[in-house]
């Protein structure tokens, strides 16, 4: 498994789809994702740090966790099959449940959780960066300060 850490969440165009761009913490390679609106919003609320007034879904996933006692650990990307992404969270009472990678992302921004992802699916499905990419993911990242949740809806 290798660590992950999220550079951020963009809508690719011209299909207005949105995508979770993730980047080895140790390594060259990214693993774009497609998500849902709904998913891009929250990963890009938490990354800015936003609170809303109540709790969104992946909030109360968090705390319904800290109420019963448990963390999360890591979350880990496990599989790719036909281009659709699959991943477990996985507890501190060692617990382990099936989840969508943009769900867990989502969760795992909001409780500080490792994000990891299986070698064979980063041969599949990541990308290996070049200078160019390199600045290209700047620009992505500057994208990223000026961009609000609400872009998403």
């Amino acid at each position: 498994m290798r660590e992950l850490d999220v550079v951020g969440v963009r809508v690719e165009m011209p299909t207005n789809q949105p995508l979770v761009l993730l980047r080895e913490s140790d390594g060259v390679r990214y693993l774009p994702i497609w998500i849902g609106a709904v998913e891009a919003s929250a990963i890009a609320f938490a990354q800015q740090g936003d609170a809303t007034p109540r709790p969104l879904t992946h909030e109360l996933m968090q705390r319904v966790v800290e109420v019963l006692g448990d963390e999360l650990d890591e979350v880990r990307i496990t599989d790719v099959q036909d281009g659709v992404f699959y991943a477990s969270l996985v507890f501190g009472s060692g617990a382990t449940v099936d989840a969508r990678p943009s769900d867990s992302i989502a969760l795992a921004l909001r409780t500080g959780a490792r994000i990891v992802c299986a070698e064979d699916v980063l041969d599949e499905a990541g990308i290996a960066s070049t200078t160019d990419e390199d600045q290209q993911v700047e620009r992505f990242r500057a994208f990223l300060d000026d961009v609000e949740p609400e872009d998403f809806a």
